[in-house]
């Protein structure tokens, strides 16, 4: 592998892990860039839904309501661009809303794995319960589930920081293993 891609790999890795701890120094900032990321999203994926299907019009069943699905994403990531601090205000709404109802479905399927004698079914109802309850103090405390939220996405791109890093310690091992093979065969055909 180049060294330039591996000093990508190395600064994006970095890059990730100081991304992280901004998100769990400044948990109001890194709501409000989600928010922000969200509207940019949602507007791309419309305008290009809305490529794709005028593009492919005679081939797809359906296209109008496709059309109209496209134009309706452009017009909620306008709006979300547009109104940014309401986006962040109901963000952790819509994070502990999320996290109750998955908790409910979790805790519900949980049944269904012990009617099929699944040893650790109980697990998944405990995962479910709690998950529920986290949801409903979420929407107790909104204030609460934001600071959770940038937290826990803090978190998650530091691990992804971190991944890269080692992916690059991996790499790096490989390729020193691939050249001593490469210098045994060389040794060994010589012998010959």
């Amino acid at each position: 592998m180049r060294n330039s891609t591996k000093i990508l790999i190395a600064v994006s890795g970095i890059l990730f892990i100081l991304l992280g701890i901004f998100c769990i120094a400044r948990p109001g900032a890194a709501l409000f860039s989600m928010a922000w990321l969200l509207g940019l999203i949602t507007l791309i994926s419309g305008i290009a839904e809305l490529i794709m299907v005028l593009n492919a019009q005679r081939f797809i069943p359906n296209s109008g309501t496709r059309v109209l699905s496209a134009i309706f994403q452009i017009v909620v990531g306008c709006l979300l661009l547009g109104h940014k601090w309401l986006v962040t205000i109901s963000l952790p709404v819509i994070f502990a809303i999320f996290v109750l109802v998955e908790g409910i479905i979790i805790a519900v399927k949980s049944f269904d794995y012990k009617q099929v004698d699944f040893k650790y079914w109980w697990c998944l109802l405990i995962l479910g319960v709690a998950g529920a309850v986290l949801g409903f103090l979420g929407l107790r405390n909104p204030d609460v589930a934001g600071k959770t939220l940038s937290i826990l996405v803090g978190i998650g791109v530091i691990a992804e920081g971190v991944s890269y890093l080692v992916t690059l310690g991996g790499i790096n091992r490989f390729e020193k293993r691939v050249k001593d093979f490469k210098e045994d065969v060389a040794g060994y055909l010589g012998q010959e």
